[in-house]
């Protein structure tokens, strides 16, 4: 069955007649939304993320807690240091960026790290895992100032890290919520697959549309089973349709088996299975983003915007504690920053007396970024996952304290 889409979904772009060949070239005529997805993200030559190191930022297409300053690196980095602290000072002690985005992130948490904590920064490696070229050359660029760390900073494909290899954490910050989902739909009480096909009556441009039918998988199935949500218990409406991210699991499988000793740190916008597979959540949580305006069709901009869907971070919890990872806690980016001292910045932006115009405003631009990163209605209710291997775990992480 097509599905008759709510706007126009052609494409003549190259990477729109690439993906028309792929299906064109399948067996039946069409591929999972999942394959679209990975598709239009992460081609390497036509992908979004292989050429939009630009269109990322507050002038971009969408923008990350880093791009608000420094203060969100520097408060991360504080629960590193603790963590290198309960290890017993390991060295080296190894830092896995995964997904680092323009490298802010990994500029401000070293650069603070070897200004403020100089004994972890002499016993840091600090890797960058990045499937994009383009991002990886926005990184280099970035963290140039950092060449002194030698072979200490480098770039990888994850799989390229032997198994146990890691001590120290593997971290993340809005990487899991880009990784391609399938989407399914609750039919006359069967669950069914969306797959992605072309108009075939289109002529200048190639169109997407969408085709229901029968999983691709078993697993889409099992997934359900594993996260404890009954789709067929008679609470959700025909129709309901919603995303399964298996390409997750498989992710936080090669995490933990790339870790010795250490954490696993996972920052994104999500909800427990719980909420996320909510009965009134009907239309799933996929988003697509484009100069700064979001909308839910995926097949317009192919190439050009970002596609996301909020992280389960059930699933993840699961699976790392399958894989032999410990849930040592889950909070919300508000709480997490909280407890590492940005009520203390806040305050000490409170007590300033300068009465120099430049300086306020800069004081007033700061505050407004420190608020925006807690701010429950934003960046301040994303998750944060922390689970660990071989750790103790007695004393909480200083981030995961409800004081």
């Amino acid at each position: 069955m097509a599905t008759q889409l709510g706007e126009s979904s052609s494409s003549s772009s190259a990477l729109g007649i690439l993906i028309a060949q792929r299906i064109a070239e399948s067996s039946c005529f069409r591929i999972p939304f999942s394959e679209f997805m990975e598709l239009a993200l992460y081609h390497p030559l036509h992908g979004y993320y292989a050429s939009s190191a630009s269109q990322i930022g507050t002038q971009g297409d969408f923008f990350t807690s880093p791009h608000l300053g420094a203060d969100f690196g520097e408060l991360l980095a504080e629960q590193l240091v603790q963590m290198w602290e309960v290890m017993g000072r390991p060295h080296p002690f190894t830092l896995v960026e995964m997904g680092a985005g323009q490298g802010l992130l990994a500029s401000d948490v070293l650069g603070y790290l070897q200004q403020s904590y100089p004994l972890f920064f002499e016993s840091l490696e600090y890797i960058i895992i990045e499937r994009a070229a383009a991002l990886m050359a926005e990184q280099q660029r970035q963290l140039k100032s950092l060449e002194i760390m030698g072979n200490r900073l480098r770039w990888c494909q994850l799989e390229d890290l032997p198994a146990g290899s890691v001590t120290g954490c593997l971290f993340s910050n809005e990487l899991v919520d880009a990784l391609p989902v399938h989407q399914v739909v609750l039919e006359a009480g069967q669950l069914r697959e969306v797959y992605v096909t072309v108009q075939p009556e289109a002529e200048a441009k190639i169109q997407f549309v969408e085709v229901v039918d029968d999983l691709s998988t078993s697993h889409l199935v099992e997934y359900f089973d594993e996260v404890g949500i009954n789709l067929f218990s008679g609470t959700y409406p025909d129709g309901y349709r919603t995303e399964v991210n298996l390409a997750a699991l498989d992710w936080m499988t090669a995490v933990a088996e790339k870790l010795k000793c250490g954490y696993v740190l996972t920052i994104d916008y999500g909800y427990t299975s719980d909420r996320y597979y909510h009965p009134m959540r009907s239309q799933g949580t996929l988003q697509c983003y484009y100069r700064h305006r979001h909308h839910s069709n995926p097949y317009i901009y192919v190439g050009e915007q970002d596609i996301t869907a909020h992280v389960d971070f059930t699933a993840l919890q699961r699976q790392g504690e399958r894989c032999g990872l410990q849930t040592l806690g889950y909070t919300k980016q508000g709480m997490f920053l909280m407890a590492l001292g940005l009520g203390d910045r806040l305050a000490a932006l409170s007590r300033s007396e300068t009465s120099d115009p430049q300086a306020i405003v800069e004081i007033l631009r700061r505050r407004d970024a420190l608020q925006q990163l807690v701010s429950p209605v934003g960046l301040g209710n994303f998750g944060v996952l922390i689970q660990g291997k071989g750790v103790e775990s007695n004393e909480p992480l200083q981030g995961l304290r409800q004081e």
